[in-house]
């Protein structure tokens, strides 16, 4: 047999053995959430550091003892108990979110976060925030992972 077979035989193993390993992983992942969202704005985590030196209202939609493991420094903890599926046309009956937890003022802006783009968490509450008619809804999809990597204080 040619060497050039013999190269071609050896690249095509390992490629199947990438994928036996890899498709796994990418399969167990699970879908990440949209990278839009109508009526909420996506943010970076140094918008949402200025604006939450500004005063902003953060809020953490995790579980709590995720919150209490480290959050970002001042955000309040409103988790967002999730039974629906992840997807954009999630059944939010499934779920429950305390929305008297979020302030009066409906034109008060809020930032939503969880753990980034796999969690879905901060998405559904900011879909269920902006149905319930909150105005200035600020979801930062890269959460807390995000906002850790660029060397933001958490506690």
């Amino acid at each position: 047999m040619s060497r050039t077979f013999h190269v071609v035989r050896k690249s095509l193993f390992h490629l199947l053995g990438l994928m036996v390993v890899a498709f796994p992983a990418l399969v167990w992942a699970g879908p990440h959430t949209p990278e839009s969202l109508s009526g909420a704005t996506v943010i970076t985590a140094e918008k949402a550091r200025s604006m939450v030196e500004k005063g902003v209202l953060i809020v953490d939609t995790r579980v709590a003892n995720e919150y209490v493991e480290e959050h970002i420094t001042g955000a309040k903890n409103i988790p967002y108990k999730e039974k629906s599926g992840k997807s954009v046309d999630f059944d939010a009956r499934q779920d429950s979110f305390d929305l008297s937890k979020l302030p009066a003022d409906k034109h008060t802006p809020v930032i939503f976060y969880c753990n980034g783009g796999e969690c879905w968490k901060s998405y559904k509450s900011c879909v269920t925030a902006v149905k319930a008619g909150y105005r200035s809804v600020y979801w930062l999809r890269g959460g807390i992972p995000e906002w850790k990597a660029k060397g933001y204080a958490v506690e």
